[in-house]
């Protein structure tokens, strides 16, 4: 029992052994990317909710943090692709300090995998293509939030909802919805993956792929990846 509002749990008897299954240097795919899918295949073949939902943790200039849960949109040897409010929290940091980290947080499989890298912008093609094919509900949203600014209450929003609904040709399907001036998408270029598999005893296998010069040539030829197992 605690104080101040009835009861609560014991917190510190929460816990799982964790036992599905270990994750050794013969597993490992040469190319980290190729281990990405092998493991986002698996978490979609489990079923579990939303496998592309991710963690984007990023900090202001000031080194502030702050994090949040968006949906991957894309992967590709440039990167992880994610679309936002340019002029939202995490847009105007990136934008300001591009240095971030990602999360895929797999717990019903006793996985995660962490990627540290650098934000570019999306280019306005890019942005467009996508923006193209989002239902019509979530384009008037796109252009009624003014994601992260404070708003007195919902009916602001059901408001700015509606207007955007009537600008845009209200019960016409078929309407066009430009991409608004401020929306936009980050492409993340991964430094580093970490492979996370939980094992019994808390002795969890962490095995990382860190993207060095290639070797030879000295110029801008393919990455190469340099493989280490850390710590549980």
């Amino acid at each position: 029992m605690g104080s101040g509002g009835g009861e609560r749990h014991d917190w510190s008897s929460l816990r799982a052994d964790y036992a599905r299954g270990g994750l050794s240097e013969a597993d490992l795919a040469d190319d980290p990317f190729e281990m990405f899918h092998r493991w986002l295949a698996d978490a979609i073949e489990a079923q579990l909710p939303e496998p592309n939902a991710m963690v984007v943790a990023t900090a202001s200039p000031a080194g502030v943090p702050s994090v949040r849960m968006v949906l991957l949109k894309g992967v590709t040897p440039d990167g992880f692709v994610f679309f936002t409010n340019l002029w939202s929290r995490k847009g105007e940091e990136l934008r300001a300090n591009p240095a971030c980290a990602l999360l895929f947080p797999w717990h019903p499989v006793e996985r995660q995998i962490r990627v540290e890298g650098v934000a570019s912008v999306l280019d306005d093609e890019e942005v467009a293509a996508y923006f193209a094919t989002r239902p019509r509900g979530a384009r008037i949203g796109a252009w009624a939030s003014k994601q992260s600014r404070e708003v007195a209450g919902r009916e602001e929003l059901a408001t700015a909802y509606a207007a955007v609904e009537d600008r845009f040709g209200a019960g016409d399907e078929g309407a066009e919805v430009p991409v608004p001036p401020e929306w936009g998408g980050f492409r993340v270029r991964p430094d580093s993956f970490e492979f996370w598999q939980g094992r019994p005893g808390r002795m969890h296998d962490r095995l990382v792929y860190r993207r060095t010069p290639a070797a030879g040539g000295g110029g801008a030829s393919a990455p190469a990846w340099t493989t280490h197992r850390l710590a549980p």
